[in-house]
C-alpha cells in the first residue's frame, strides 16, 4: 500500500518532469481508490471492474495529457499546466 508521502513525492516528480503543477488535495482520493480497488485509479473516473478496461484510468490516466493540452488541467484537476495557473 502506497503512503501519502510516497504518492506525493512520485506525483510531484512526474508533474515537474512534464511541466505541470500538482494539486495535492486529490492525493487522498487516489489512495482511497488504491485501498478499495487495488490500483491508483483516477478519482474522477468510474471504475468498471474490468481490469483491462480500467488500466486506462490508473493515474496518471491515459487522457490527462490531451486534457491538459486542451484545458490547462486534467479532468479531475490533479495536474495543472503552469500557464493555466498564471492566467487566473
Amino acid at each position: 500500500m502506497t503512503t501519502l508521502k510516497e504518492l506525493r513525492e512520485r506525483m510531484e516528480n512526474y508533474a515537474k518532469e512534464k511541466g505541470y503543477k500538482l494539486n495535492p488535495k486529490l492525493l487522498k482520493p487516489l489512495l482511497a481508490n488504491e485501498k478499495e480497488y487495488g490500483e491508483l485509479y483516477c478519482p474522477c473516473r468510474r471504475v468498471t471492474g474490468n481490469k483491462r478496461k480500467d488500466r486506462k484510468i490508473i493515474c496518471p490516466c491515459k487522457y490527462h495529457k490531451k486534457e491538459i493540452k486542451k484545458d490547462g488541467h486534467c479532468y479531475c484537476g490533479l495536474f495543472v499546466r503552469d500557464e493555466f495557473l498564471q492566467e487566473e
